[in-house]
């Protein structure tokens, strides 16, 4: 007999998402998401439960972070509300400060109008499934209260707006003296894109304590206009800004800035993976490469694979989620892993992929060589690779839906020793995600295009395929 493992029902692979003001994302709802976590967390009956909590930008933040801490006040827990700050922010302060629990509402390189609720571990990482399993559990025990639960949490607001300066500036610290010797660095001039998102303060901020001449673009959050063509999910415009700027390095947030994507001075545009090619070389060159191996996903490109076996060492693939690359780094003693859509962990400095922490790793591989990202690149070029997105309005298993698995069987046959096919659903929106690599550039995008229009036709939700990644190789 199969044992089925239960799942959270409510939580994805990054937290609760959905549309800001509808079920999950109601007011009601999120007060009761933090009278459950209250609940769960208090159940330890070691004294009062400590909650760190902080936003990105978008409109409906205040609201649901007011939510959340009167749900969390509800069930008998002390809420520190930061205000906006970067999702890594909140899991180095948790870590730092002994928290009990670190919420971050954000719904990260999602439009304005989506949100989200993540709730990290003591350790700053993402709960455990069983912890969102006990919470769901509790859920089912709350009740909505009378009045409005999205009202003003209790507490003294001046009070309340020192503490989190406070808190911020400790993040602040932690950056600062991760950050190294960047001597080598202090005459180049660095291009940051925050994407009107959590990082819009504190990016600027970290290069002015550092001395690094930094032109910023997109910090002017109204609501609305986080990650709106700007940020990591659009390196063209930080590659463009940079190569304009004359600048020696550009950088790209996402709307919780815990990625970071770049840019070279001629333009060359550098995701997760060029990072990684970058980091791992640095870090074996000085013996500081743990485990043999660097953590990758399934989305990793195939071209680091080779790159990385070309050196004696080798690419672990996990699914996809930052999550699950901390738990193979963990769990194989390896320091360095990440994604393509730029998180990365060093692991010797934290457990969370942060976009701040990763550009001082660079900035300082730039000191340390004395080289450009350019150079550093060099003998790295990726398979042409291209990821289409497809709205669906269900889940059914694709290999299940007769001419999508038709398509992919083609795919698979063509390509098959010289690239990679990936098609899964995403664990935080109601999409399809098609990823194809090959050698060729014009077989990737037929391919990836055949295999997204079986999707869109089968169950699409109304919309065409949408590129989230485009690899060209030329």
């Amino acid at each position: 007999m199969t044992v089925v493992e239960a799942k959270p029902r409510l939580f994805g692979t990054d937290g609760i998402r959905g549309v800001a003001g509808e079920y999950p994302l109601d007011r009601a709802m999120v007060w009761r998401l933090g009278a459950a976590l209250g609940t769960v967390l208090g159940e330890s009956g070691e004294g009062p439960v400590r909650v760190v909590l902080g936003r990105d930008t978008r409109e409906s933040g205040e609201w649901l972070a007011q939510s959340m801490a009167r749900g969390l006040n509800a069930s008998g827990a002390e809420v520190s509300d930061l205000g906006v700050i970067t999702t890594p922010g909140v899991a180095f302060l948790v870590r730092h400060h002994g928290f009990e629990a670190g919420v971050v509402i954000s719904a990260s390189h999602n439009p304005y109008r989506d949100n989200g609720i993540k709730v990290l571990s003591p350790a700053g990482t993402k709960l455990p499934e069983a912890l969102e399993l006990r919470i769901e559990e509790a859920l089912d025990q709350v009740t909505t209260p009378s009045g409005d639960p999205g009202a003003v949490i209790r507490g003294r607001p001046e009070l309340a707006h020192a503490l989190a300066h406070e808190l911020a500036g400790d993040y602040l610290d932690f950056l600062e003296s991760s950050a190294g010797d960047l001597t080598g660095v202090r005459g180049h001039r660095l291009v940051m894109d925050c994407a009107h998102g959590a990082a819009f303060r504190l990016g600027p901020e970290l290069m002015a304590r550092l001395g690094v001449a930094t032109e910023v673009l997109n910090a002017a959050p109204d609501g609305r206009n986080i990650n709106r063509d700007c940020g990591s999910l659009y390196p063209r415009v930080i590659a463009m800004a940079t190569r304009s700027a004359g600048a020696e390095l550009g950088v790209a947030f996402d709307g919780d800035a815990d990625r970071a994507v770049f840019a070279t001075a001629t333009g060359r545009e550098a995701d997760g993976d060029h990072v990684l090619y970058a980091a791992s070389q640095f870090l074996e060159e000085r013996g500081e490469l743990k485990g043999g191996a660097v953590v990758g996903t399934l989305m990793t490109n195939f071209a680091l694979e080779r790159a990385l076996r070309a050196r004696g060492l080798a690419l672990k693939r996990t699914p996809v989620g930052d999550r699950y690359v901390l738990e193979e780094m963990q769990r194989s003693g390896i320091n360095l892993g990440g994604e393509p859509s730029g998180h990365i962990i060093f692991g010797d400095l934290s457990p969370a992929g942060d976009g701040l922490l990763t550009l001082l790793e660079v900035l300082r591989i730039l000191a340390a060589t004395g080289r450009t990202l350019e150079e550093l690149l060099q003998g790295y070029e990726p398979l042409p690779q291209l990821i289409l997105n497809v709205r669906v309005r269900s889940k059914p298993p694709l290999e299940s839906v007769a001419a999508v698995a038709e398509a992919m069987a083609c795919c698979r046959r063509e390509i098959d020793g010289n690239g990679r096919l990936v098609v899964r659903y995403s664990g935080t929106e109601p999409l399809a995600r098609v990823m194809v690599e090959a050698e060729e550039a014009r077989a990737v995008r037929r391919h990836a295009e055949a295999i997204a229009g079986a999707i869109e036709s089968a169950i699409g939700a109304g919309s065409d395929a949408r590129p989230e990644r485009t690899i060209t190789g030329d």
